[in-house]
């Protein structure tokens, strides 16, 4: 497989995000641009997480573009509690490192964001857009499902009766829009061609859009994203589905059909790869060596990156014994792939996303195999499933450590 030397990211820059795209500029890759997209944050707290990120490791030159704000099944979403336990309320371990944060929220009120900026919703307001039958995702999920945490307007977290999936969470319009960030993935098509691959640690909103704005440009680039299960349980409420597929499970089964070269980094992949305390320490220690006296950027630059890192592996550990030994290195493998795809071993197999729940139609959110594809002659995904996870974690915490000691 030919490796693109250029790549156009898609993230909802929180703590593995930046990790990733820590990784890349270590490791000296062509970054043309970065949609920032919603998900673990708000949108608008995503780029600004980006420039921040960018800013401190040397590359503010890097374009980041407005992503998406809200998947496209529904019109405004919130980012759920859940995320802020693995990432932060700011998406990045709630580190004050110059990122001004999107508004507190307040008991009996929420923050969103729809396709025009941030809106603060109380619970009349909550309740009026669910009677007039809008959709408002939580993480993936309708309010008024059980799974939808709206800490901050209980009546809703506790109320599963309020307002069923079936009734109102996926409408058959298609709320996506053409974003800029979705722009900058089509142009970066259209300029590099087969060059390109588009790699995506977030919902796949934009990647989605870009590929129905121009198929024949954007089908050409490689599509490397983080995202779904096939051997592996599930990192949501159902052990079923992985977070950034259940977000926008429409567009990742649009992306997955698109007939593209798509190679899908999983949690059957990224569970296995677990950065721990001894992995971070070495970074501090490279800030630390006497060759880094009086440069104090390589000290604060080391200190984000190991807060970042150190902040998710306590919350991984104390979400499930499984992640005692350290945190998953979800989007830095898939950045490591995009460079290097003999990191992982695949198995082709022609996948879909199933967007319904019941009897005889799936789980929403999951990813499988299609059984239609060899009657229709689908193009097979490339779905991870082998890697060398002790490798891979030596690899990413050298680069790091590299990038530490190139620093001033």
């Amino acid at each position: 497989m030919t490796v693109s030397p250029h790549l156009v990211l898609s993230m909802d820059t929180g703590v593995d995000d930046a990790l990733a795209l820590a990784y890349l500029i270590a490791s000296g890759a062509h970054i043309i641009g970065v949609s920032a997209t919603y998900g673990n944050v708000l949108q608008q707290q995503a780029a600004r997480n980006t420039r921040t990120v960018l800013d401190l490791l040397g590359r503010a030159d890097v374009p980041v573009a407005d992503g998406a704000r809200h998947p496209s099944w529904a019109p405004l979403f919130v980012a759920d509690a859940g995320c802020a336990r693995f990432h932060g309320r700011n998406g990045l371990a709630d580190l004050r490192i110059g990122v001004s944060a999107t508004p507190k929220e307040r008991p009996g009120r929420v923050i969103a964001s729809d396709a025009a900026g941030i809106v603060t919703l109380s619970a009349a307001d909550v309740g009026a857009l669910i009677r007039q039958g809008h959709a408002i995702s939580v993480g993936g999920y309708p309010v008024g499902d059980p799974h939808a945490e709206l800490p901050t307007i209980p009546e809703f977290f506790t109320r599963a009766g309020l307002a069923t999936p079936q009734k109102l969470g996926f409408p058959d319009e298609d709320c996506s829009t053409m974003t800029d960030g979705a722009r900058l993935i089509v142009d970066a098509a259209r300029r590099y061609g087969d060059a390109l691959t588009i790699v995506a640690t977030g919902p796949l909103t934009d990647v989605d859009v870009a590929l129905r704005a121009d198929p024949a440009a954007v089908r050409r680039a490689r599509i490397v994203f983080m995202g779904g299960a096939l051997t592996q349980e599930g990192n949501c409420y159902d052990l079923v589905c992985e977070t950034n597929v259940l977000q926008d499970p429409e567009a990742a089964d649009r992306v997955l059909r698109a007939h593209a070269d798509t190679t899908m980094i999983g949690l059957d992949v990224t569970h296995r790869c677990l950065l721990g305390p001894a992995d971070v320490a070495r970074w501090l220690a490279v800030a630390d060596d006497d060759g880094s006296a009086g440069k104090p950027s390589r000290r604060h630059v080391a200190f984000l990156l190991a807060s970042l890192a150190n902040f998710s592996i306590r919350a991984n550990r104390a979400s499930d014994p499984i992640f005692a030994g350290g945190m998953p290195l979800h989007d830095p493998l898939a950045a490591a792939v995009a460079l290097d795809p003999l990191l992982v071993t695949t198995f082709d197999l022609p996948m879909i996303v199933e967007t319904r729940t019941g009897d005889g139609v799936g789980v929403r959110g999951r990813t499988i195999g299609d059984p239609r594809g060899a009657i229709d002659d689908a193009t097979a995904a490339h779905v991870a499933l082998g890697v060398d996870s002790a490798g891979f974690v030596r690899r990413f915490t050298d680069a790091i450590a590299g990038l530490l000691a190139s620093l001033g």
